[in-house]
């Protein structure tokens, strides 16, 4: 698979609706992740990232406007001494109670499906970055087989970390109705050593009417140590 820019992935896409990039810096001293949010609706763009110690909590920016909390509010990033977990839903919560009694990742997974938003059936997205002996790292989709929310399908991708490279997963192929789910292997995408330069690089390149907030997180694969970057549309 050809690797692309995240630039030019995200300018001639006005909804991949919400994505998670994992991977390694050019210089192979950093673990990448990040994840952004779109909307469309009031009730999906009333959203704001906070961060709580090494996590990151969504909340809405509007208490009063807030119409249906189940899809919405949700840890997107947990934080454990061995793991990272970013998802787009509930789903983080499962997989970090899994590993926390020594189960898996995929088995976290097994019990969850997409979400129940028809005629959508918005997959579930989900990545963990692992450091045991050494660092690698997962991405997960849970989509609906079918096109009618009858049965789900659950595909995990286990990837090892090369210097420049990303893997992209995001929600939907584009805009649509219903929305159209994506499809394939995650995408390949070029990195950047400075982590100020890549948010800025998503953040700019996201439909400027449906983007609402956007997680970067670098951390160094010897020492643990991690920068942080959170973006909201709603300050």
């Amino acid at each position: 698979m050809k690797k692309v820019t995240i630039a030019s992935l995200l300018s001639q896409n006005s909804y991949p609706g919400r994505g998670i990039i994992v991977g390694l810096t050019p210089d192979g001293t950093k673990a990448v992740s990040a994840y952004f949010i779109m909307g469309r609706s009031e009730n999906s763009r009333n959203r704001i990232f906070r961060a709580e110690d090494d996590d990151v909590m969504i909340y809405p920016f509007d208490e009063s406007k807030v119409e249906d909390p189940s899809l919405i509010i949700y840890a997107p990033v947990r934080s454990l001494k061995n793991a990272l977990i970013v998802t787009n839903g509930d789903q983080t919560d499962t997989i970090r109670d899994f590993l926390k009694k020594g189960d898996c990742f995929e088995n976290a997974l097994r019990t969850r499906g997409f979400e129940p938003d028809k005629p959508n059936y918005t997959p579930r997205i989900s990545a963990i970055l692992h450091w045991d002996n050494c660092w690698w790292y997962q991405l997960s989709i849970l989509k609906s087989a079918d096109g009618q929310g009858t049965k789900c399908n659950r595909f995990t991708f286990d990837l090892a970390p090369v210097p420049g490279l990303g893997h992209f997963i995001h929600t939907y192929v584009g805009d649509g109705n219903p929305l159209p789910s994506f499809e394939g292997e995650p995408e390949q995408v070029e990195l950047m050593d400075d982590i100020d330069a890549l948010t800025d690089t998503i953040w700019t390149n996201l439909n400027e009417a449906n983007k609402i907030s956007l997680f970067v997180r670098f951390v160094d694969v010897k020492t643990g140590k991690a920068e942080t970057r959170i973006i909201n549309k709603h300050q």
